[in-house]
C-alpha cells in the first residue's frame, strides 16, 4: 500500500475525529468512541505494515 494512502487516512480520521468533537454530547461517549476509533487505525496500520498478518482473514 503507498505511503500516501496511509497519510490520508490518517488525516481523514484526524478529520473525522475533530468533527465528532465539536458535536455536542456527553464527554463520556465522545471519550469512548474516539478510543474505539484510534484502536480501529492502529489496527489497520499494523496490518498495513505487515506486523498482524492474521487479521488479512478477518471480513467485514
Amino acid at each position: 500500500m503507498p505511503l500516501l494512502t496511509v497519510i490520508l487516512v490518517i488525516i481523514i480520521v484526524g478529520v473525522l475525529l475533530w468533527l465528532v468533537n465539536l458535536i455536542p454530547m456527553q464527554r463520556t461517549i465522545k471519550s469512548i468512541l474516539n478510543l474505539v476509533v484510534v484502536i480501529l487505525l492502529v489496527l489497520w496500520l499494523l496490518n498495513v505494515f505487515g506486523i498482524l498478518r492474521f487479521l488479512e482473514q478477518v471480513h467485514v
